[in-house]
């Protein structure tokens, strides 16, 4: 009796319970896995591409520092400085 039952409670749950409780213990499977491809992944970065890194902050920087200079140059010669500005500098020579 207790084997029917067993036999028939899938059909009875209806798929998307069983579909649900499946991917659950799959994903549960899975996440170990997951888990430690990630860390592996994170330390095999190799020297050039955290030196790539690096040299992509670094022009990022330079590039905000140049437009910065130049509306602070435009500012100037606009006579619209801001009280941050060095207009003395930005004046050309």
């Amino acid at each position: 009796m207790k084997r029917g039952i067993i036999l028939l409670l899938p059909a009875l749950l209806g798929g998307c319970v069983v579909g649900t409780v499946a991917k659950t213990a799959v994903d549960v499977a899975t996440l170990p896995v997951k888990v430690a491809s990630a860390g592996v992944d994170a330390a095999t970065t190799s020297q050039s591409e955290r030196d790539q890194k690096a040299g992509r902050e670094l022009r990022r920087q330079d590039e905000e520092r140049g437009r910065q200079a130049r509306a602070m140059h435009e500012r100037c010669a606009r006579h619209r400085a801001l009280p941050t500005d060095v207009c003395a500098e930005a004046q050309p020579r």
